[in-house]
């Protein structure tokens, strides 16, 4: 079952991932990489706990986040976005917040949670008791031509 959750009279979280169209459009609407289509279906069937946030009175999704992870110890929080019109307004927290809950509840002792942090989303992981890992390790990845 699906669950909803009323987060304020302006706004519904719901317990799944967004539609892949919603997915695409909010990653570029706020400022994450820009997918496809094709890229967005298997990347939410995959994940292991998406969540989305709906405006009450338009229906359109306007946050997001997932986790994805092997479900025995290691969880990493991918796709947070909130359209810029409705940021500063607890939908970040909320997202997070409900993948962190997911997470304590249904995740083994010792589970690894991590993730990538851009700047605008430091303050927002912080809260929630991210801390950077540098020195003793450090983000990397393999892109475009690399691959």
């Amino acid at each position: 079952m699906i669950r909803s959750i009323k987060i304020s009279n302006e706004y519904l979280l719901v317990e799944r991932a967004p539609a892949a169209a919603d997915y695409v459009h909010l990653r570029a609407a706020a400022g994450l990489t820009p997918r496809r289509l094709d890229q967005a279906v298997p990347a939410l069937a995959g994940s292991w706990k998406a969540v989305h946030i709906r405006h009450v009175a338009t229906g359109e999704t306007v946050a997001m986040g997932r986790v994805i992870g092997d479900g025995g110890w290691y969880f990493h929080v991918v796709d947070m976005a909130v359209l810029p019109a409705h940021q500063r307004r607890g939908l970040g927290d909320a997202v997070l917040g409900s993948l962190l809950a997911a997470i304590r509840e249904q995740a083994p002792e010792n589970a690894y949670v991590n993730l990538l942090a851009d700047v605008p989303g430091r303050r927002l992981y912080e809260r929630h008791g991210f801390r950077e890992t540098a020195p003793d390790s450090i983000g990397m990845a393999l892109t475009g031509d690399g691959l």
